[in-house]
């Protein structure tokens, strides 16, 4: 037994084993360890999920806000323009 068909009861042997192995304790920690690091993951995404809710909500407001100040800034130019006109005319003799 010198080829390949030394290689069949290694396999069989070291799988096997694995299997016992992963049935066992140290399986099973395996096992909560993967899960933990999975439920760490959702909470993370969780948390990721309400602070994007809370930037969008603020981007909102300062939406809103910098419309208010567009609608202003307008407001404003339009006086200084009537301001200018009325300067221009001439007196009502």
């Amino acid at each position: 037994m010198n080829g390949p068909e030394v290689l069949i009861p290694i396999a069989f042997f070291f799988s096997v084993a694995a299997v016992i192995v992963l049935a066992g304790p140290l399986g099973k920690a395996i096992a909560d360890a993967i899960a933990h690091r999975a439920g760490a993951r959702a909470q993370g995404m969780q948390a990721g999920s309400e602070r994007l809710k809370q930037v969008e909500a603020e981007l909102a407001e300062l939406k809103q806000r910098l419309v208010e100040l567009e609608e202003r800034q307008d407001f404003a130019e339009r006086l200084l323009i009537q301001q200018r006109e009325r300067g221009r005319l001439p007196a009502e003799s």
